[in-house]
């Protein structure tokens, strides 16, 4: 049964104190995937793991987020969003607790895949949700500006608030940060937020329920092997795994009367245009922001808690626009606003390609701040556009989808560019030896024990080759962007000023095409 029959036209105090509750979870969850970065030496003096262990550590909770969002998502739409959230909140909560006192790195892995199923319950839950209670265009527009700009704000403060526990506590302090926020979204949401379910959700096919995270799963662990080894047999393998479990659910869906995921939404040219320049974007920053870090503290010698604090103001400017996209969008067109802002961030990846490995900080972060902000509105109006473009009763299974299309991406992003960086790297130091040869951090290691004027020429060749890399990405970061920006003004331009979705009539002409004529198999 939906509630939702109960909310007024335009979003009162009581809707906007829900979005408030939500958006906490919305923060925390992003948050949850950066917060560790810091603390991970502390990890690895205290629980002694593996090489291997101490990078599933920081892996796990994306890794199994990004697998399960569409399940979730539909699950949602059938079960019950609020019902969901509330699920997935008490088990991210507890997982959190357990994590904090894992007193072994098996058990720390095992509670951050927990915490990792519990934010994928959540997180669709949260967007599907907002869209639902906010039914005045614009409202629901400001909302979704509002929930961007949370997501960006998690990612930014995960860095600065790891720093910040580990001066005065211990590392399982930063996992502990999520049980008072879950407890106030177990309190508050109930009385905050109604519960919607689909009005016609079907039954639950568990086949599909098995090759979507056949599908998923795979293919998500082969896009970060790739990441960590390059092209071998191992990430070849499950990524074509992945592609043909891929297929098979797709030929299922489309036989089902009821879809685990409704195919047939790609055909809406709003939302499969939409999820193509959202994964563009998302693949262009997801590789330079990984270069652009470790070149702030591996060339520039920063700190982690300075790194997190150069990156703050851009955050903050990604907030700001994010917030002020939806009034943009009320005057030009949605397709507008998002290729302008990619356009931007075209400008600022060809500012990085300039970068140089001496006195190169002050263009590097000048370029970091063009190119932040200007993802800003496809954060904001993309999720809307993508909601908007589904059926009503589909927007969770939609919000999945676009959850999902910006982790792969950003995960092809740290895989593909990540290896362009890595080979240039090699090819400038193909004449040392070992670990200096491999990576800057294994140059810099070798070079502690070399003598100075070895030592010195070594990091010098090596801080040269890596920004070469960097340089090398962030001219095909540039090239997506400006792709997306085209893909925008191309697939979106139907859509007019001061909508943020697609219109009713193709929705309607999309859900009634929707409708497969096979029997449930």
């Amino acid at each position: 049964m939906s509630e939702f029959t109960d909310v007024p036209e335009r979003a009162g105090t009581r809707q906007w104190l829900g979005l408030a509750v939500l958006l906490l979870p919305t923060v925390l969850l992003f948050l949850s995937m950066t917060v560790l970065f810091l603390a991970t030496p502390y990890i690895a003096a205290d629980l002694s793991p593996s090489s291997g262990e101490l990078l599933w550590v920081n892996d796990i909770y994306g890794f199994v987020m990004a697998g399960f969002l569409v399940t979730m998502g539909t699950l949602g739409d059938r079960l019950g969003r609020r019902r969901l959230l509330l699920a997935g909140a008490a088990l991210f909560g507890a997982a959190s607790v357990l994590a904090a006192f894992a007193p072994g790195p098996e058990l720390l892995i095992a509670a951050r895949a927990l915490m990792g199923l519990g934010a994928a319950a959540v997180m669709p839950a949260t967007l599907s949700l907002i869209t639902t209670m906010f039914r005045d265009e614009r409202q629901r527009a400001t909302a979704i500006g509002l929930w961007a700009a949370a997501v960006s704000a998690g990612v930014a403060l995960g860095p600065l608030l790891g720093g910040l526990l580990l001066a005065s506590l211990w590392w399982g302090a930063a996992m502990l940060i999520g049980v008072p926020v879950m407890l106030l979204v177990l309190l508050a949401v109930p009385v905050l937020v109604p519960e919607y379910r689909a009005p016609r959700a079907g039954r639950l096919d568990p086949v599909s329920v098995a090759l979507s995270l056949a599908a998923l799963l795979p293919f998500v662990y082969g896009v970060k092997k790739l990441a960590e080894t390059g092209i071998a047999a191992e990430p070849v393998l499950t990524l074509l795994a992945g592609v043909v479990f891929a297929v098979v659910f797709v030929r299922r869906q489309l036989r089902l009367a009821d879809p685990l995921l409704d195919v047939r939404l790609f055909a809406n040219r709003t939302f499969s245009g939409s999820l193509g320049v959202y994964m563009l974007a998302a693949i262009a920053l997801g590789g330079v922001y990984l270069l652009f870090t470790q070149y702030l503290q591996l060339v520039a010698a920063q700190s982690p808690l300075a790194a997190g604090l150069w990156i703050l103001p851009a955050a903050l400017a990604l907030v700001v626009v994010s917030t002020v996209t939806p009034a943009l969008a009320r005057r030009l067109r949605p397709a507008t606003v998002i290729a302008v802002g990619l356009a931007l961030s075209t400008v600022g990846y060809l500012t990085l390609t300039q970068v140089g490995s001496v006195a190169g900080l002050a263009l590097l972060v000048i370029g970091f701040y063009i190119l932040y902000p200007g993802i800003a509105p496809a954060m904001a109006l993309i999720p809307g556009l993508v909601i908007g473009a589904a059926p009503p009763e589909k927007a969770g299974a939609a919000s999945a989808v676009n959850s999902t299309a910006s982790d792969l991406g950003v995960a092809l992003g740290v895989a593909l560019l990540g290896s362009v960086g890595t080979a240039v790297y090699r090819g400038g130091m193909s004449e040392a030896d070992g670990a200096a040869g491999e990576t800057l951090s294994g140059a810099l290691s070798v070079a502690e024990t070399l003598p100075a004027d070895i030592a010195e020429s070594t990091v010098a060749a090596a801080r040269e080759a890596f920004t070469q890399g960097l340089n090398a990405a962030a001219g095909i970061a540039a090239a997506l962007s400006a792709a997306g920006a085209v893909l925008a003004v191309v697939l979106l331009r139907r859509i007019p000023a001061g909508a943020t979705s697609v219109p009713d009539d193709v929705v309607v002409e999309l859900s009634e095409r929707s409708e497969p004529s096979a029997v449930s198999a």
